[in-house]
C-alpha cells in the first residue's frame, strides 16, 4: 500500500441493460479472466429468473438484497502495548458495497444449483428474504463487533 497518496477513484460506466452502476461493479467483481461479455450474460440471465420468480423489478431486488448483505459495523486489528485488539470500527459506504458485492458473490459461488445464474439468482432472493449466506456472514461481522464492544475506545 503506497503511503503517498491513496489511488484515485475511477469512475465504471453504467450498465447496457439497465443504466446501473453498482450493477456493473458487480459484474465487474464476477468477472473472471477478463470475460466481461460472460460476467454480463450470467448476470442478466440471473436477474430474468429473479423477475421470473419473484415478479418484481430485478435492479429493485437487487438493490434490497445488496441493503441486506451491506455491513455497519467490523472490527480492525489494533496493536496496543504488545497486544492486538478487535476494535469495532463503522465502515465506510464505498467498503460497504464492496463488501456486500463480495460477499453475494462468494456465497453464491459455494452453492449448490447447477449453474451459476441458478446460484447467483438463489442468493440474491435469500438476500431479499433476510437469509443465505451472505447476510449470515453479516450477522456474524456484526456480532464480532459487538462482542468486543468493550476495545472501542481504541478505536483511531
Amino acid at each position: 500500500m503506497s503511503r503517498r497518496h491513496a489511488a484515485e477513484k475511477r469512475e465504471v460506466l453504467p450498465d447496457a441493460k439497465y443504466g446501473d452502476r453498482v450493477l456493473t461493479k458487480f459484474m465487474n467483481n464476477l468477472m473472471v479472466d477478463g470475460k466481461k461479455s460472460v460476467a454480463e450474460r450470467i448476470v442478466y440471465n440471473a436477474l430474468d429468473r429473479i423477475e421470473a420468480k419473484l415478479k418484481r423489478s430485478p435492479v429493485e431486488v437487487f438493490h434490497e438484497a445488496m441493503d441486506n448483505v451491506k455491513p455497519s459495523l467490523e472490527v480492525r486489528s489494533r496493536r496496543v502495548g504488545g497486544a492486538t485488539y478487535q476494535v469495532p470500527v463503522d465502515v465506510r459506504p464505498e467498503r460497504r458495497e464492496a463488501l456486500a458485492i463480495r460477499w453475494l458473490i462468494a456465497a453464491a459461488k459455494k452453492r449448490n444449483e447447477h449453474t451459476m445464474e441458478e446460484r447467483l439468482a438463489g442468493e440474491l432472493i435469500d438476500a431479499v428474504n433476510g437469509r443465505g449466506a451472505a447476510v449470515k456472514k453479516r450477522e456474524d461481522t456484526h456480532k464480532m463487533a459487538d462482542a468486543n464492544k468493550a476495545f472501542s475506545h481504541y478505536r483511531w
